[in-house]
């Protein structure tokens, strides 16, 4: 089962996982024996998209169990989503071309018969009703299930990255972005990942024996995407003017990130649907969202408002109501949220009032080394972690 979305629950689940997270995990996470079956993942992605727990948070957890080489298969599986997000930091036209790519694809009865699960595939069929039903897949299912989408049934793969973003409860602009190129051979120009049908069978444990899956997958091309930038820098937030603290679903953990003792007079925890994508997303979110403001009211000694849009006029009056000068917020990677926030600035300074995202230390150190391959980013963690006083 995935966590419930506070971070009491997160950090328990986490804790119920840390014993298996060495030769357990990387023994058996490829295995997908089904829903509401045990198994060997730690089911923890929903709770690290919206950050109840971070990333540097179960890593720590982890190497207070295991060493760095036990458990390094799990540890790299929890840097996959931050290079993703450090790649697309870097490249932020990459999520504007899919989105251009998405709204240009139409949407006939193929697609909408694959999303149903009325394709005639057993596993296929399967796991898209499952993804709607629980908001969940296993990742071996997600890859299995892109690629029968990309290469059996030649179908538009944003639109099959849009699916996912509209059901899965994990669901981040970089990860499923990439993921889905990387499939398709898109990421690293050339290589594909092709489902085949001994391989699903073996991993789901007998479950299904898919026919007439492609044979080849030939990889889709593009324009080039062009080399990586360089991580904008942010201005010093102001740790002596009156603000106003700004809560948004892509970092639901302000207390790690801010001092008790910061100026924060007010939290505005604003959790808007228009900036997510399905349902079972916004359904999460919004519970996180509540013990987020909680524990932000504790930690800051102050009060907190709920807010379901993040436009000005919400932003201005929270602000305004005591008597902030500046608005202190997590960064938020590329996607809905950041675009939302960038809008915002100018708004909030013609009003006299900055904007000041503070980037976590986990995002800065690592996000820079996401300018080629994973393998080359891998290379760079152990010392993170070591220059981190985590090992």
């Amino acid at each position: 089962m995935l966590p419930l979305p506070t971070r009491r629950a997160a950090l328990d689940h986490l804790r119920r996982f840390v014993p298996r997270a060495g030769a357990s995990y990387a023994s058996g996470r490829n295995t997908d024996p089904g829903p509401g079956k045990p198994s060997a993942v730690s089911r923890l992605s929903s709770v690290v998209r919206y950050r109840l727990v971070t990333e540097q948070d179960v890593v720590a957890e982890v190497l207070g169990r295991h060493s760095f080489n036990a458990a390094g298969k799990f540890i790299q599986e929890v840097c996959w989503r931050t290079y993703w997000k450090g790649w697309v930091e870097l490249r932020p036209a990459v999520w504007q071309r899919f989105l251009a790519e998405r709204d240009a694809a139409k949407r006939e009865a193929d697609v909408m018969a694959a999303e149903a699960g009325r394709t005639g595939i057993d596993c296929f069929d399967a796991w898209a009703r499952e993804l709607v039903e629980t908001g969940y897949l296993h990742n071996h299912a997600r890859m299995w299930f892109a690629s029968i989408w990309i290469f059996t049934l030649r179908l538009p793969w944003t639109l099959g990255a849009d699916f996912f973003l509209r059901h899965l409860i994990d669901a981040d602009p970089a990860s499923n972005t990439l993921s889905w190129r990387w499939v398709a051979g898109l990421q690293t120009a050339g290589k594909t990942y092709l489902a085949r049908a001994d391989n699903i069978a073996r991993y789901t444990e007998g479950r299904f024996a898919p026919r007439g899956l492609a044979e080849e997958a030939a990889a889709l091309t593009e324009p080039p995407v062009g080399p990586a930038g360089k991580l904008e820098a942010l201005a010093t937030p102001d740790m002596a003017a009156p603000s106003l603290l700004l809560v948004h679903h892509e970092d639901l953990n302000a207390e790690s990130l801010f001092a008790a003792d910061a100026p924060v007079r007010g939290v505005l925890a604003a959790c808007d649907p228009a900036l997510l994508w399905g349902d079972a997303a916004r359904r999460f979110a919004g519970e996180a969202m509540a013990d987020a403001a909680t524990r932000a009211e504790t930690h800051f000694g102050c009060g907190s408002t709920l807010a379901d849009r993040l436009d000005a006029e919400t932003l201005l009056s929270a602000a305004r109501a005591v008597g902030a000068r500046q608005v202190l917020t997590p960064c938020a990677p590329v996607g809905p949220v950041a675009d939302a926030l960038a809008g915002l600035e100018p708004v909030l300074a013609a009003e006299g009032i900055a904007l000041r995202p503070v980037r976590r230390r986990w995002d800065a150190g690592l996000w820079p080394h996401a300018r080629r391959g994973f393998f080359a980013f891998d290379a760079e963690i152990e010392g993170h972690l070591r220059a981190e006083g985590m090992l």
